[in-house]
């Protein structure tokens, strides 16, 4: 296991499916831990639960104020920020385009674009400056989606936020490669998570059926496990992999291959 050691970690949608994965895998692996999600309640107990020194905060990422007090607490609650892993996001109802609500579409780009797009804003230059005091690297991990690198039948919004956070993530990256601050998307195809396992269930009269059906798109022929998509992840954030930036890296059982 890669050491996060003495490490500050902003994690948003801490509670979800990679989010819970990857809070104790850094717990596990030394970080300082700053976790965010929507529910305090599921919140709390996740934090009770790990033996890393950790704090707290309960928002919607939507809002531009929650990312603004996460940057703030890490700061003094541990007095610094390393590593910043913006994975709060919100699926979408599998419907064909001209009939998704309009308000449903709005929530989606609201929470999964303009939620990363809040969340670098207060990260990056807090990075810069401790780069720039200490020598200190930063890195963002944005977790976009398989969708966001291609057209998505019956996801179109979800597929067209997830399309402007690599867009951010590559421009992020070349404007702050010289100040100290790595940024990459990581981009997983459909996941065993809960959030997706949820919406197979509510799309789909048999969501065993559902899934083999997706599978059979996958050169792997199944779905990706949460762990592989948390391993990725940490890859990408981890200050050894110190020359990789702008990168939107597919975790997608090879159908980027094909």
């Amino acid at each position: 296991m890669r050491s996060f050691e003495g490490l500050t970690v902003l994690l948003s949608g801490a509670t979800g499916g990679f989010g819970l994965q990857l809070a104790r895998r850094l717990s596990d692996a030394g970080a300082r831990l700053v976790l965010s999600d929507l529910d305090a309640g599921p919140l709390g107990e996740l934090a009770e639960s790990l033996s890393a020194e950790v704090v707290t905060l309960a928002g919607d990422i939507a809002d531009e104020s929650t990312s603004e007090r996460l940057v703030a607490l890490a700061l003094e609650r541990f007095g610094s920020l390393d590593i910043a892993i913006n994975n709060a996001g919100i699926a979408q109802s599998f419907v064909r385009f001209h009939l998704l609500p309009s308000d449903e579409a709005r929530r989606i780009i609201d929470v999964n674009l303009m939620g990363v797009f809040y969340a670098m804003k207060h990260q990056l230059p807090v990075m810069e400056k401790q780069f720039r005091k200490t020598g200190r690297p930063g890195s963002i991990v944005n977790v976009s989606s398989y969708a966001g690198l291609k057209g998505a039948p019956r996801l179109a919004a979800y597929s067209a936020a997830k399309h402007g956070v690599i867009g951010l993530t590559r421009s992020a990256a070349a404007e702050y490669a010289a100040k100290g601050v790595r940024v990459n998307a990581v981009c997983p195809s459909f996941s065993r998570t809960p959030m997706v396992m949820g919406k197979l269930g509510v799309a789909f009269r048999n969501p065993d059926e559902a899934e083999a059906s997706l599978a059979r798109l996958v050169p792997m022929q199944r779905l990706a496990e949460v762990e592989e998509v948390a391993e990725a992840i940490l890859f990408a954030a981890h200050p050894e992999n110190s020359y990789m930036t702008g990168q939107a890296i597919a975790v997608d059982g090879g159908v980027s291959a094909i």
